[in-house]
């Protein structure tokens, strides 16, 4: 609760007859000429100034932005809500349930660790593709998700009954970000404050990268790690720099045969470029009327693909349509309306008064000019004109297999016209026999789709696209076509809507004759929940390393992410998924070669089944209403007879079950005291892995299959676990012993101190010899002997992931050292006691002439006990021969709150002792 008013800004609006307390932002100067995103930043510490850990100078900061200057103020923004999925969800609520015990333990009342901020968790990482391809594959697939998630399932209950202000979104339900947008977003969030109705803008963390897919309803919110959301429920502030916001302006009209997808994907190629990290961007100018809800979604969605902070659309008459549509009430709607208006929040560029806000850099995009797109084969901001993609995939296809012919090069692509005769000759190209259960027979081959997936939230929560796909299945299937046998097709909506609007569009048995079935409302595909390919594929496939590629409609195609048995991923909109589907390969020229030919033998080119952007909005218009989504969401809380016949346990402390193998007490807070242990600095520490550029939280913390031969497989047999129950790591969250093995496990990892090996293996100095990065890390911990991680450009990209931090902490690593980092794994690496580090600018570990070898000592780390973060530390590498590289590595804890965290050893000990002690 807000105990000062510096400005007087505390005042009321009234609303249909109710009154409403709101701090009003024309009580500050200078606000209305702010970007949109910042107002909200602005209100945020008006609202919840105290004096001292917000204060009237950080409003006055805030109002006086340069939006020139490198982002260096400090500010303490308090988010109104938390959302998580389940896979990083189930962490926090195994600390907070840990967090009860530990506060009991300090003298402090347990009762006390409890969400402060609305919390809710949709589960929806969980369900996995088991079952693709036939009629029954949804109800397979959830029994087969309960029989695999029942302990953690159990848990989750625990927690919507045992915590306050908690709310569980039941698996079947949809993904957490589809939903976030059509139930959970409030845009105008209201609470009762002293006894007062308080109104105030929706603003959210999420422990998921893409929570930014709710900025396209103009709610600010983006990834934070788990231990940053858990800090957040417990009333912390996110502590952040006021940064610079990119401005960037749409115009012009979508061509026909252009989707959103097409836009996204070509949005993150020029954020990418433009360079975007840490900065927010904000989309303004006329051209936002003409972009619809759905499409602001869905490029928000992909603001981690750019690698900003958010990416936000301001609330306009097109976000009030949206919230009608999707079953907001009326009341709710008139307050959005007014709160905006009031606040200056309304963007409506044709008003008298509009005030164009002022940003740091300018970037515009002429929809007209985009084209047709995919992006692959293993980053999403490599994107790929439809028309070059068969020349673009023989040029790549030499980095996943060897003694391969007719690859060219980039320049040979972009000099390509899409409309002459296709430039390259046939492949000359091995192909291999496979034999179903059925006996039939068939060839595979490189290149082949052996994964066809309309999956992720988002380009699912997008009617226009997710009409065009069943549109295109419609008339494929009216002209003969078939998917290929060896393609494993499915699709996965993120919420009911899609179900009930594909039915009464008629849509679903064409969808069905190709293949596409329902197979879950969840991320699936995109999480890497793909599921195993059929047998007689996976043996093919391994047998001769065959290149085989999956297309989804996802937003992350990350190496090891989809599949194991998969090298190449392509993201693709979902027309184009059923497209790749048909023609089974990804050397394919749409516009050279048929699909195939219909009964009489006319041949069918994907231009002769792509639906018209008129037949599209008139089945949408059709087939799309109100009563859908007031119906689906009516009690969403409440799950399937499956959810509500499972036994909770009860208590406000959780009973640890010694047997289980999903849900373990972490030891985080073992051995804890009040007063923190004070800073060491680092000496003789041994590299556990010299990493090279775009490691991802995929490769660090992965979150697909657990081989059978890996430390986490082996813990899980030693435990009992069947292989046909090893479920998949994401869903093994809540046991750090799992996750510990399982950290820098990813199957494509390449460790530098290693020759031509991938996977998660280093060479271990205890013994000279290879081994997994686990073992090697638990030798070095009997020796007393610390660790570090030496990395390259973009450390940590991807998904927000805690145990990417959490479980690089409990091997043992003290420091990582890279060329860059990725903001939320930066972060997360201090809220584990981690320390980042980065080499002097223009250096690397390469340039430096270290390989690994080394012993590392970091000097002056102790500056931290005298309440001051160093600039820069001293770090000593000595080779074996006693030669020594020495350089001052840049410390990158950014901000006083992140120098408390550290200086406790975590963000978690520091909450931890902050309740205790209040």
């Amino acid at each position: 609760m807000s105990t000062v008013d510096s400005f007087g800004a505390k005042g009321t609006l009234d609303v249909g007859g109710t009154s409403y307390e709101i701090f009003r932002l024309s009580a500050v100067e200078g606000v209305e000429r702010l970007p949109y995103a910042l107002k909200v930043l602005a209100e945020n510490l008006l609202r919840t100034e105290d004096g001292a850990n917000i204060t009237a100078d950080h409003v006055r900061a805030l109002a006086g932005w340069d939006p020139d200057a490198q982002p260096d103020t400090e500010i303490q923004f308090t988010p109104g809500r938390v959302i998580m999925q389940d896979f990083t969800g189930v962490p926090c609520v195994v600390d907070l349930a840990t967090m009860r015990e530990a506060v009991a333990d300090l003298g402090g009342d347990a009762s006390r660790i409890n969400p402060l901020a609305p919390a809710e968790l949709v589960i929806d990482h969980s369900v996995q593709i088991d079952v693709a391809g036939r009629a029954d594959a949804f109800r397979r697939n959830v029994e087969i998700e309960y029989e695999r998630n029942h302990e953690r399932y159990q848990f989750l209950r625990w927690g919507q009954t045992a915590f306050d202000d908690f709310k569980v979104v039941p698996p079947g339900t949809g993904i957490v970000h589809q939903v976030n947008i059509e139930y959970l977003a409030r845009v105008v969030m209201t609470r009762e404050v002293g006894g007062v109705l308080r109104a105030y803008p929706d603003t959210c963390v999420g422990t998921d990268s893409h929570t930014t897919m709710v900025n396209g309803l103009g709610v600010l919110g983006w990834g934070v790690g788990g231990i940053e959301a858990e800090a957040a429920m417990l009333g912390q502030p996110v502590s952040m720099l006021i940064p610079r916001v990119v401005g960037f302006k749409l115009n012009g009209q979508i061509p026909s045969g252009v989707t959103a997808t097409d836009v996204v994907l070509t949005i993150t190629q020029m954020l990418r470029e433009h360079g975007v990290v840490g900065k927010f961007v904000e989309f303004y100018g006329d051209g936002v009327a003409q972009v619809p809800l759905a499409n602001r979604a869905t490029i928000g969605n992909m603001s981690p693909e750019f690698g900003s902070t958010a990416a936000i659309f301001p609330i306009d008459a097109i976000t009030l349509d949206y919230l009608r549509l999707t079953g907001r009430s009326e009341e709710q709607l008139a307050l959005v309306e007014a709160y905006a208006k009031e606040q200056g929040l309304w963007l409506d560029p044709t008003a008298e008064n509009y005030v164009e806000p002022v940003y740091s850099e300018y970037l515009e995009l002429d929809l007209s000019t985009v084209v047709p797109s995919i992006a692959g084969p293993k980053r999403p901001q490599d994107r790929i004109e439809l028309s070059h993609a068969k020349a673009a995939f023989e040029r790549d296809l030499p980095n996943y297999v060897d003694g391969i012919v007719n690859a060219v090069d980039q320049a040979e692509i972009e000099s390509f016209p899409a409309s002459d005769a296709p430039a390259f000759s046939e492949p000359v190209r091995p192909t291999f026999p496979v034999t179903t259960p059925e006996g039939e027979t068939y060839e595979l081959f490189h290149g082949a789709v052996a994964i066809a997936s309309i999956t992720s939230c988002t380009n699912t929560s997008n009617p226009s696209v997710m009409m065009a796909a069943g549109i295109l299945a419609k008339k494929a299937v009216e002209r003969g076509l078939v998917a290929k046998p060896w393609v494993k097709t499915s699709m996965a909506p993120g919420s009911q809507v899609v179900t009930n609007y594909y039915e009464k569009a008629g849509l679903w048995p064409y969808l069905e004759k190709l293949g596409f079935h329902l197979v879950g409302y969840g991320c699936a595909t995109c999480i890497g929940n793909s599921g195993p390919l059929a047998d007689e594929v996976s043996a093919v496939v391994n047998e001769h390393d065959l290149a085989v590629v999956s297309v989804l409609s996802g937003n992350r195609n990350f190496e090891g992410r989809i599949n194991p048995d998969v090298k190449m991923n392509y993201l693709a909109s979902p027309p184009l998924v059923i497209a790749y589907a048909l023609a089974g390969t990804m050397e394919f020229d749409f516009e050279h070669e048929p699909l195939g030919r219909d009964a009489d033998g006319t041949p069918v080119f994907l231009r002769d089944i792509w639906p018209s952007a008129e037949e599209v909005q008139a089945t949408i218009d059709s087939s799309i209403d109100r009563k859908m989504f007031e119906d689906d969401y009516a009690d969403v809380f409440a799950g399937d007879e499956k959810w509500r016949a499972l036994q909770t346990p009860e208590g406000d402390v959780f009973e640890w079950d010694a047997d289980s193998t999903y849900v373990r007490k972490p030891p985080y807070f073992e051995g804890m005291t009040m007063t923190p242990e004070p800073v060491s600095d680092i000496v003789d520490a041994r590299v556990l892995a010299k990493l090279g550029d775009s490691v991802t939280t995929d490769h660090i913390s992965p979150a697909g299959a657990i081989k059978v031969d890996s430390p986490a497989g082996r813990y899980l047999a030693e435990h009992g676990v069947e292989r046909r129950d090893f479920n998949s790591y994401g869903s093994r969250r809540g046991n750090h012993e799992v996750m510990i093995r399982g950290t820098f496990a990813n199957i494509r990892l390449r460790n530098q101190l290693l020759d031509g090996v991938e996977g998660g293996y280093t060479l271990d100095f205890t013994t000279g010899e290879q081994a997994a990065i686990y073992d090697a890390a638990q030798n070095y911990a009997a020796q007393g002997t610390p660790l570090v991680i030496l990395g390259g450009k973009e450390y940590g990209s991807g998904s927000s992931r805690d145990w990417a931090a959490k479980g690089t902490a409990l091997l043992g690593v003290k420091a990582v050292i890279t060329e860059s980092f990725e903001r939320i794994h930066r972060s997360n690496l201090i809220g584990m006691g981690v320390l980042p580090l980065q080499f002097p600018a223009g250096e690397s570990a390469d340039s430096l002439g270290l390989d690994g070898t080394e012993t590392f000592s970091i000097a002056g780390i102790t500056a931290l006990n005298e309440g001051t973060t160093p600039a820069t530390v001293a770090v000593t590498a000595t080779r074996a021969d006693g030669s020594v590289v020495a350089f001052d590595a840049v410390v990158r804890i950014d901000t006083p709150g992140e120098a408390d965290y550290y200086r406790n050893g975590g963000i978690l000990q520091y909450v931890l002792r902050s309740l205790v002690a209040a």
